[in-house]
């Protein structure tokens, strides 16, 4: 209570400090300060976005945190005039100085706006804006008169090069363009461009946009344009008109331009380059006697630029004359330049795990070119030491882990036989990738062994911003060499705290994956899926060939028995993941985001429990901020034993849903107020999770809600972000509407969280 007391003592000092600091205390006697800007239609246009023509405007207010307050503005009147003093140059270079009415940009802005609102069909749009001046501040609102807007009657091609018409001509069904579409100059320069990359990607190298120009004639008094494409025959200097040349790629070479080490001439270049021939030929999408593609040119820098062993890329096409070729030709030099093949680093950091203090180093070798096709090699060694503090019963107070890590990665698709079709995505950037893991964690209450093994393969569309993963093989095998008495008898083989899952994932089990992933990102929109399964091939094996079940003692949660591979148990289950995050952005400083995530697993077959790792859980820097992490749910489920809620607040379905509003503050600094909701449930009915089973007529009661504040320390490449969440709504209470509606009873001590991580939660 006394924090709670502090905190509000602060803010309305602070509020008090920044009400009695006048916004206008730096505006000059015949200056006013631009208090606000508005851009309204007179009349109703829905066709008219004014939010969008709003960035027409040249001049905008100083920035409001959440649209309400000018902070950096009043951080900036803090200052004294005296700008000697560092505390002042300080305030002043956090803060905002005020932004001064101009009516010049003003003007401008009308102008810009009328020009933006002609140029979407509104050939006779009209602005005007009016100016309300109270004191030292000036109210601004930029009033539209759209007027009617004009749509193409009828289009007319004038193409002067007959070759150019026939290409265009064979393409006519993906025009732009086409009778009674409004006239938006936007669409047109749009076929402008759509006939330039055709073009360009027919051989025609020298053609540029710039030749392609419009006429518009309005018809009558009506609101009707006849629309003339014209393209031009090749202008150049003072020569006369010419047919547009296409040209054909006569020869590819390749040079390396890496210095070499050994000479002493630090200018010269070595002849041969550290990459086999054909993987020169695979990242070249320019083909000898073929037409020049611009397309072909921005793929091969691309895909060269996708190599690790390549540093940097440069092509030259120069054109030449050959008497026995019907069309003028190009050569074509690809200089590569190389990395060094080899580099070894160490990486230290420092750990706390609730309280317990560790350190860990890791060694990383990477050689970006083993075979000479630029497979790039790592492999890490790791090791780490924990402190562990307040356990009783246990010998052992120290964690320990080690682990040696290998991946090789391949920039194209590597491919048995009956993935042969796969190959042909390595034209959407594909990789593939083969890794394998042994991992060695002591700790005092078990000891516990993991080797995975894994074989994906990654692609991509960059034009559609589409991202693809398939986990072809993704195996991990989990073996508990040793589990300590102490353990064994609290938690594994009491009758007073049986707890199934937690005896699941304390025993030996192998976990064979198959999954994949998309993902999509395109401005204001983010979208990823995941779908995986485990452990099918291997029952329908195990039931063709006539396995035998095992029977484990004890565990009355698989009385009907499984399979085993190898005498080890594996999981069954099937999971799939959907999030999708949409900003609104409101002005320059202020937007919205809202995020929705959805994950939903079962476990079936050879398993009645989902092992640990693929479990879900809520609360936490990226889930309902108002609950620290894995301490929300399931369901309705209160938490009983602290030792182990680590793995009973975890469930197999879990819904996120998050609004937060951000705001740039001053400096490098940003702020954030957000409300969250969401929970877990399971699918089964658990003993030792009562009230976590999902249902549809208690899962609005079961959702539970936080708010809260964060400042977010913006470093470019990367964000620091600080979260302070609170309970609004807890679905785990027994009978204290207290508990019930925090929001309502709030008690600091009991109901917030604080959050510390780096980059954005969605």
């Amino acid at each position: 209570m006394r924090l709670t007391s502090f905190l509000k003592a602060f803010l309305g000092c602070t509020m008090l400090v920044l009400a009695s600091c006048s916004t206008t205390r730096y505006v000059p006697e015949d200056r006013t300060l631009l208090n606000s800007v508005s851009v309204k239609t007179l009349g109703d246009y829905p066709q008219v976005n004014t939010a969008t023509l709003r960035n027409y405007v040249r001049q905008q207010p100083n920035a409001r945190w959440f649209s309400i307050v000018r902070l950096p503005l009043h951080t900036y009147s803090l200052s004294g005039a005296d700008t000697t003093k560092w505390f002042n140059r300080t305030l002043r270079a956090i803060g905002e100085p005020p932004v001064l009415f101009d009516t010049l940009k003003a003007e401008l802005s009308r102008s810009d706006l009328r020009q933006q609102l002609r140029n979407e069909g509104f050939l006779n749009a009209e602005v005007v804006y009016e100016t309300r001046r109270h004191g030292k501040k000036t109210d601004i609102t930029y009033w539209l008169q759209p007027g009617q807007p004009y749509f193409i009657h009828n289009i007319r091609y004038q193409i002067d090069d007959p070759q150019v018409a026939q290409v265009l001509g064979d393409d006519s069904l993906r025009r732009l363009l086409h009778e009674g579409m409004r006239f938006d100059v936007n669409r047109l320069d749009a076929e402008r461009k759509r006939i330039t990359a055709l073009l360009a990607d027919s051989g025609y190298y020298r053609f540029h946009k710039e030749f392609i120009t419009y006429q518009a004639d309005t018809i009558g008094m009506s609101n009707l344009v006849n629309l003339t494409l014209h393209l031009s025959l090749f202008r150049q200097n003072n020569r006369p008109d010419t047919l547009h040349t296409r040209y054909l790629i006569r020869h590819i070479s390749y040079a390396s331009s890496t210095p070499s080490p050994n000479s002493s001439d630090a200018g010269e270049t070595e002849n041969r380059i550290r990459l086999r021939h054909h993987v020169l030929e695979e990242c070249t999408h320019l083909v000898e006697g073929q037409p020049y593609s611009a397309t072909g040119l921005r793929n091969t820098y691309n895909h060269f630029g996708r190599l690790q062993a390549v540093r940097y890329t440069n092509i030259q096409l120069n054109p030449v004359r050959d008497s026995l070729q019907e069309l003028p030709l190009l050569d074509c030099d690809i200089q590569i330049q190389t990395n060094k093949p080899s580099t070894l680093s160490f990486q230290p950091e420092g750990t706390n795990t609730a309280g317990d203090l560790g350190a860990a180093a890791s060694l990383t070798y990477q050689n970006r070119n083993l075979f000479r096709g630029s497979e790039v090699l790592s492999v890490e060694l790791r090791g780490a030491y924990e402190a562990i503090r307040g356990l009783e019963g246990y010998s052992n107070q120290d964690f320990t882990e080690y682990s040696l890590e290998g991946r090789l990665q391949f920039p194209r698709f590597i491919a048995p036989s009956f993935l042969v079709p796969l190959s042909s995505l390595n034209s959407f950037n594909a990789t593939s990738e083969v890794s394998l893991l042994y991992d060695l964690q002591d700790r005092p209450e078990f000891h516990r062994r993991v080797l995975s093994a894994a074989w994906r393969y990654r692609w991509e569309q960059p034009q559609r911003h589409s991202h693809f993963q398939l986990d072809l093989i993704d195996i991990n095998y989990v073996f508990m060499p040793w589990i300590s008495d102490t353990f064994k008898k609290e938690y594994l083989e009491s009758e007073t705290s049986r707890n199934a899952i937690l005896r699941y994932n304390y025993e030996d089990l192998f976990i064979t994956k198959l999954g994949f992933g998309y993902s999509y990102a395109n401005g204001p929109v983010a979208l990823k899926t995941n779908i995986e399964t485990s452990g099918n091939l291997l029952q329908l094996g195990s039931s063709i060939f006539g396995a035998e079940k095992y029977y484990p003692s004890g565990r009355g949660d698989q009385e009907k028995g499984v399979y085993r591979l190898f005498n080890i148990a594996f999981a069954q289950y099937v999971k799939a993941d959907f999030d999708i995050t949409r900003s609104f952005a409101i002005d320059q400083s202020n937007q919205v985001v809202l995020h929705l995530g959805f994950g939903i697993a079962y476990p079936y077959g050879n398993s009645s429990v989902l092992p640990f790792e693929k479990r879900y859980f809520a609360g936490g820097a990226n889930s309902v901020r108002g609950w620290s992490v894995r301490s929300l749910g399931p369901g309705k489920f209160k938490e009983r034993d602290g030792r182990i809620n680590f793995i009973n607040q975890t469930g197999d379905m879990k819904l996120d849903l998050n609004a937060e509003y951000r705001t740039h503050l001053f400096w490098k600094l940003d702020g954030a107020a957000f409300v969250d909701a969401g929970n877990v449930w399971t699918l089964r009915q658990y003993e030792i999770q009562p009230g976590g089973k999902f249902s549809f007529k208690d899962f609005p009661k079961q959702l539970a809600v936080g708010y809260g504040l964060g400042v977010r320390l913006n470093m470019g490449y990367f964000i620091l972000r600080f979260d302070l969440g609170m309970k609004a709504i807890n679905p785990a209470y027994e009978e204290d509407e207290d508990e019930h509606y925090p929001i309502l009873h709030p008690r600091f001590s009991r109901d917030y969280a604080f959050h510390f991580a780096v980059g954005l939660p969605f």
